[in-house]
């Protein structure tokens, strides 16, 4: 691990093969997110009743992992929508006491 011109280099391992990654985050970030991935593709392996190629393996764990942000942003909407719901009903309650 190094910086070069703000760049990190990162070498992570990532269902078994080593890749080194370049970029911008903190080197500690990048492993934690090659490790997740590395996780997921693991569970995934584990899940299957056959061997799978690890293409196969590797976009069923893509697939897992959009599903999981899907889910994420979607609930995340849904608490901006309960907030700006519950920020109105104060709004008028406060614009109704203070005309009366």
């Amino acid at each position: 691990m190094h910086s070069d011109l703000g760049n990190n280099q990162v070498q992570v391992t990532i269902f078994g093969k080593s890749y080194t990654v370049k970029g911008m985050a903190d080197p500690s970030y990048i492993t934690n997110v090659a490790n997740y991935v590395d996780r997921k593709m693991h569970d995934v392996e584990d899940s299957l009743a056959n061997t799978q190629s690890e293409n196969r393996v590797a976009i069923l764990a893509a697939m897992t992992v959009t599903d999981e942000m899907f889910t994420l942003r979607r609930n995340h909407e849904k608490q901006i929508n309960q907030f700006e719901d519950r920020i109105q009903s104060l709004s008028d309650l406060i614009d109704e006491s203070l005309s009366t």
